[in-house]
């Protein structure tokens, strides 16, 4: 009997779960998004389907399903799923969790996956309590982090789990998402929704789930007020002014377009070099309910595309505040924002990287791929040098300056000039560094692009 009302517990509690939950997938196939990833022949797929998955560390932003793909890969594998956050456990909870696993795999030869959800909030003494069990084989770690592992999660630890990176969902997953939330409410949408959901999740698949469950709510109870009025029954049909409600005025409060207007206003009075328009248009998404999360990576985004090596620092400062907003928070987090848009604003500018990267991607994208050059081949291994990999490189601390004129292009593409540096801010000492290493006996030394160097 104690089965039976357990079984109807559990179903009741995923009848009343949020959206999201009750959609999240049961099968890798249902996974929407990660294809690079979970898609047929994929690397982490095909570890898990033969049965050979080792401790991972799942890498990337909030709502892109970390905890899912976790959960999937310990019901594909028939390991027993231990799921602790690192904000709330300690010492003892991860020694429990090992002795269990420990009990597990003696007596019912079951495999556990630790599941350690925020792993870079774990601190050294916690993660090195970890790595005998991770060694050993005993437990399998999937940690999940939204931060740089690399910089949080030890090296030891690190070594011993692979790494793969999760990507914020793009808009026709999203959408696909969208159209499941919409069947499994028994709901309808007018043209526009789906976009409008699209855009205020920004990559985040729960947040998208949120805002629609939220939406359809709405709708309901429009439909239940229709019928009660003596309007005809029917589904409920989710406008657009319902998902602008259902974000409470996150996507401020004229609609959806109105949240792109202020976001592109913001962006263009940085790059404009205005201070005080950058402050108001932040301050009023902030008071809006924008994510802060959202307004730090637009600045990240700036400082390289609008400021760039005018101002190689504004990249450290607004990734500074991006950090800043994870670590600290609203709203004390805000003041974070407003040094970084000060300081990206007062600063010089200069797009010469973003239309580098342009023309560099134009060549590649034209077919010029050619070989690498001889002299530029890994020459690290046993008879690299019999094939003439690395013969004739140069070695540029060798020469006093520092640097020697060799070419590191294929030759279809020698002479082609992708960065052209401006004369802005530090930008023009770099422009005067090219141009002296350009020129036949520059104080910098070296010969003339493609010449000898002596």
């Amino acid at each position: 009997m104690t089965g039976l009302f357990e079984a109807a517990a559990e179903e009741r509690l995923r009848a009343r779960a949020p959206l999201a939950a009750r959609l999240r997938p049961r099968t890798l196939d249902e996974v929407v998004g990660q294809r690079h990833l979970v898609g047929p022949g994929s690397p982490l797929r095909v570890l898990v389907e033969s049965d050979r998955l080792g401790s991972v560390v799942l890498w990337g932003p909030p709502g892109t399903g970390k905890t899912t793909l976790a959960r999937l890969l310990a019901d594909a594998t028939a390991k027993e799923f231990v799921p602790l956050s690192a904000v709330t456990a300690g010492v003892k909870d991860v020694r429990e969790a090992i002795e269990g696993a420990r009990r597990r795999l003696g007596e019912q030869g079951r495999g556990t996956i630790l599941f350690l959800d925020e792993v870079h909030r774990f601190n050294k003494a916690q993660q090195d309590v970890l790595l005998p069990a991770v060694e050993d084989g005993l437990i399998v770690l999937v940690g999940a982090t939204t931060e740089n592992p690399f910089f949080e999660v030890n090296a030891p630890l690190m070594s011993r789990a692979t790494l793969w990176r999760l990507e914020p969902l793009g808009g026709d997953a999203i959408a696909e998402l969208v159209g499941r939330g919409l069947e499994a409410e028994g709901a309808r949408a007018e043209e526009g929704v789906t976009g409008a959901v699209v855009g205020a999740a920004d990559g985040d698949a729960r947040s998208a789930l949120t805002t629609l469950e939220v939406a359809i709510a709405l709708a309901a109870a429009r439909a239940a007020q229709d019928r009660s009025g003596g309007g005809a029954p029917g589904p409920a049909v989710v406008t657009v002014d319902d998902v602008v409600r259902a974000r409470a005025g996150r996507l401020y409060h004229q609609g959806v377009d109105e949240h792109y207007d202020q976001v592109s206003a913001f962006i263009k009075s940085v790059r404009g070099s205005d201070p005080d328009a950058g402050l108001y248009w932040m301050a009023r998404m902030l008071e809006g309910g924008e994510d802060a999360r959202f307004i730090a990576r637009r600045l990240v985004i700036l400082a390289s595309e609008d400021v760039g090596m005018a101002d190689p620092m504004g990249l450290v400062v607004a990734d500074a505040a991006a950090r800043a907003v994870e670590m600290v928070g609203l709203p004390e987090a805000a003041l974070n924002l407003a040094h970084a848009v000060v300081y990206l604003a007062t600063a010089p500018k200069s797009n010469r990287v973003t239309v580098a990267l342009g023309r560099a991607r134009e060549d590649v994208r034209r077919g010029s791929r050619g070989d690498v050059p001889a002299h530029l081949r890994d020459s690290h291994y046993r008879s690299a040098e019999g094939i003439g990999h690395g013969t004739g490189y140069r070695y540029p601390h060798d020469s006093p300056t520092g640097w020697v004129a060799q070419e590191y292009r294929p030759a279809e593409l020698e002479g082609q000039v992708y960065y052209e540096p401006s004369p802005h801010g530090a930008e023009a000492a770099v422009a005067d560094r090219l141009h002296r290493r350009e020129r036949p006996g520059g104080s910098e030394g070296g010969a003339p692009l493609g010449g000898e160097v002596v």
